[in-house]
């Protein structure tokens, strides 16, 4: 399988109209627009019944020390784990395209309304639901997809990984929340017919460049 975008080249930066949040001069950020970007894919195997779409940051800080405090910054050599930014379940056999914008054009406060996203689709939860937990502005739970947001005093560029699976089957079953743990946890289980990864990065720290070619 082959996964590819008119939003942004592989190993390139995505640009910020597909990023929750832009880099501000004086505030450091500004919430952005926030659309989803343009994806399609092909050489899809044969007895494919559905798709799967996960987008995922691998650089996310382990720990929320230093994130985001002026005077202080994030070391490359921090511990890093997973925050899941879109799960898009039950995408029909015969689709091979998702259009920019099409699924999110805007922050939503609190998150967007799911799991339904049309014609069968599931949106799944992402991690702005556990990263704005105690917020009163922003609290409550982000079906769908919202882009980067890294933290802006992050030293270390942040890569975000766009992977379609086919599967054999018309649905993936996720009998629990539909979470990025619960769906990969099923997604290891499920008859996964093939699948491609398209790789962007995005920071929103001036003084950070593009990660080395190896790692794009």
């Amino acid at each position: 399988m082959k996964l590819s975008s008119r939003s942004f080249a592989a190993g390139d930066r995505i640009p910020p109209e597909f990023a929750f949040a832009a880099p501000d001069v004086i505030s450091h950020i500004s919430l952005s627009t926030n659309r989803n970007p343009h994806l399609t894919w092909s050489d899809v195997p044969e007895g494919t019944g559905s798709f799967v779409l996960v987008c995922q940051d691998p650089d996310a800080p382990a720990t929320r020390e230093d994130v985001n405090v002026e005077g202080r910054f994030v070391s490359a050599d921090r511990a890093r784990g997973s925050f899941v930014h879109w799960l898009l379940l039950d995408i029909p056999a015969e689709t091979t395209e998702i259009a920019a914008g099409s699924h999110s054009a805007a922050v939503t406060a609190r998150g967007k309304s799911g799991p339904g996203a049309g014609v069968g689709i599931r949106h799944g939860i992402n991690d702005y639901t556990n990263w704005f937990v105690g917020d009163p502005d922003m609290e409550g739970t982000y079906f769908g997809y919202d882009g980067p947001c890294p933290p802006w005093n992050d030293m270390l560029p942040h890569r975000y990984v766009f992977t379609i699976y086919a599967l054999a089957t018309p649905t993936l079953r996720v009998d629990e929340p539909l979470t990025g743990a619960n769906v990969v946890r099923e997604l290891a289980e499920a008859e996964v017919l093939g699948s491609a990864e398209l790789v962007g990065w995005y920071s929103l720290n001036p003084d950070v460049s593009a990660p080395p070619a190896e790692e794009r």
